[in-house]
């Protein structure tokens, strides 16, 4: 690895580290009730309102349609994703500090299979949340579901929801565009070297 990639990987790795006090997802609800807005912040660890009353407002009208209050105690995910986060950290500084190419290749490799991970547990998550409701509900509504959407917006009911990275998400966004542009260019560097070996002997073995 050049010097450039192993700083590039460096300095994606402690980016990394100010996810562990930036949300990392926003959740917003708009409607006519509720003008202000009502929403939801997801930590690495934690799941907080935009505004202090917010997850409780949110968790009273979800026990109206059915749906399951959202605890965050009770989420998994958010126990170890400190961890993980630890981990790759971790694991991206040792690339940067022992400069090998397949290091860096597998650390991208997981870095990204990992985003997707994340992406589709949360779809998961709101799938969940949003389709196993309470058949005793107060509020019911035929064929309806009130599933977030993972990115952009959606109608449900009254309420406009939109659904977007917040400011540790785009910082781990960006700490892997960076991570994966090293891999790449180390890549197309791997094989412009080969390519210049292949045709430098090539003279050689014609004379001979």
């Amino acid at each position: 690895m050049t010097r450039t990639s192993r700083l590039v990987v460096a300095l994606a790795s402690l980016l990394l580290l100010a996810v562990y006090v930036t949300p990392l997802w926003r959740i917003e609800l708009v409607a006519p009730q509720y003008p202000e807005g009502l929403g939801l912040r997801i930590w690495v660890n934690q799941i907080t309102g935009l505004k202090p009353n917010d997850l409780n407002s949110i968790n009273g009208l979800n026990h109206y349609i059915g749906m399951r209050a959202i605890e965050p105690a009770a989420i998994p995910e958010l126990r170890f994703m400190p961890q993980l986060l630890a981990a790759a950290v971790a694991a991206g500084l040792v690339v940067a500090l022992v400069g090998r190419r397949w290091l860096l290749y597998a650390w991208a490799g997981l870095f990204t299979l990992g985003a997707a991970v994340g992406l589709g547990d949360f779809w998961k998550w709101g799938y969940e949340y949003g389709h196993q409701l309470d058949p005793h509900a107060a509020i019911k509504v035929p064929g309806m579901s009130y599933q977030p959407p993972l990115l952009g917006s959606k109608q449900l009911l009254n309420f406009h929801a939109t659904s977007w990275p917040d400011v540790g998400g785009w910082i781990a966004i960006l700490a892997l565009v960076f991570v994966v542009g090293a891999a790449m260019l180390e890549w197309r560097r791997a094989r412009a070297i080969r390519a210049g070996s292949v045709g430098a002997s090539q003279p050689l073995q014609a004379s001979a």
